[in-house]
């Protein structure tokens, strides 16, 4: 009751203008309201894959800015490819390595990283000494990593996510539930994306999900539907692809991939859909489960090599975010090694219709 009403004035204060700045360039918010497991990283990938592709951004600078969740380092970063997750955090290093021609920053103070990001010049003052790699092009987009609490920085376009199998009006606030803001929220979105989608959703299924969420009046000819406000919202369903595992290191063996059996280890929130895709090929002998973010340990590894000298002809398995973090890990044994793979995670529309809308609601910033 209080984290509620804690909320209700926090959105209260920042409804008014005054309490609130915009960027210099276009800004991109991704973020939800509950925590975790809604595919935040990979839905950034499939924006920047967008912007990328199109005639309007495509040759332009673009940014991506994130707080890093849980790294040892202060202050604004420039994330590097040859970096670790400890100290940039897994989720930027990943982007960074997927888009090398994109700048990934992190920094707490989203304000701050906005306007370093549009003047790196700064970055040259005594102030900002303790960047490590300070020289970065001019920003001309910047897409906000998880930036929809943050509201002293308002957006120019909020993309909200819900994960199809968990609706936030039939969620609790924390601590009971997994909101971490008010429902109601989800309507403030210009953009909101159901994720984690049934494959082959049908229009009606779309429908009936759309009013479970508060919704009335959706149009899929316009992948809209009318928020309790009155307001009009476009919203979009998406669901993941998994890809053929890949090597975890360089001294990977490629024949474990074809193993009969897996040793799968997770840290994320939210890890049933890749274990169902997975048991379609493999026999997974044994689940090794970790919080997310979880910072892998001498003790974690000695779990894992345990489980494989049970199984001696499984491969190991986890996700592109574990990996990175994995890769942190200085003592990992050659037998595990060699046998380590990671999942890479793609999300795609449920229609050619909404992957259109959405490509023209990107592209729309050029004229900002």
């Amino acid at each position: 009751m209080i984290y509620r009403l804690i909320l209700a004035i926090r959105n209260t204060w920042y409804r008014n203008p005054k309490h609130v700045r915009k960027a210099e360039v276009p800004t991109i918010c991704v973020g939800n309201i509950t925590v975790g497991g809604t595919g935040k990283t990979p839905h950034t990938e499939m924006i920047l894959r967008t912007l990328i592709e199109s005639d309007e951004w495509g040759a332009r600078y673009l940014a991506v800015l994130s707080r890093g969740y849980k790294r040892n380092s202060r202050g604004f970063q420039q994330v590097v490819r040859e970096g670790s997750a400890s100290f940039y955090g897994d989720e930027p290093l990943q982007l960074k390595k997927k888009f090398p021609g994109v700048t990934v920053a992190v920094d707490k103070d989203r304000i701050e990283g906005c306007d370093l990001l549009c003047h790196p010049e700064k970055l040259l003052d005594k102030e900002y000494r303790g960047c490590r790699n300070p020289h970065l092009p001019q920003a001309e987009l910047v897409v906000l990593d998880d930036a929809f609490q943050y509201r002293k920085l308002q957006a120019d376009l909020n993309i909200v996510l819900v994960d199809w199998n968990r609706p936030v009006t039939k969620d609790s606030l924390l601590p009971f539930g997994r909101l971490r803001d008010l429902p109601s929220r989800l309507y403030d979105a210009d953009i909101v994306i159901v994720s984690k989608c049934p494959y082959d959703l049908e229009d009606e299924e779309k429908e009936g999900y759309a009013k479970l969420l508060g919704y009335k009046d959706y149009q899929p000819a316009f992948c809209s539907a009318t928020a309790p406000g009155g307001r009009t919202q476009a919203l979009l369903f998406t669901t993941i692809r998994y890809e053929q595992p890949v090597p975890v290191y360089e001294t990977s063996d490629p024949r474990y991939i074809y193993s009969k059996k897996l040793i799968l280890f997770t840290g994320i929130a939210g890890d049933t859909p890749l274990r169902r895709y997975l048991s379609d090929n493999y026999k997974i002998v044994q689940h090794i489960a970790f919080p997310d973010h979880h910072r892998y340990t001498d003790a974690d590894f000695r779990a894992i090599r345990a489980a494989v000298r049970q199984h001696p002809t499984a491969a190991v398995a986890t996700t592109e975010k574990d990996a990175q973090r994995v890769l942190d890990y200085n003592g990992m044994p050659q037998a595990l090694r060699e046998r380590m793979f990671q999942v890479p995670i793609s999300v795609e529309f449920s229609s050619v219709r909404e992957r259109e809308i959405f490509k023209k609601a990107l592209c729309s910033l050029a004229g900002n």
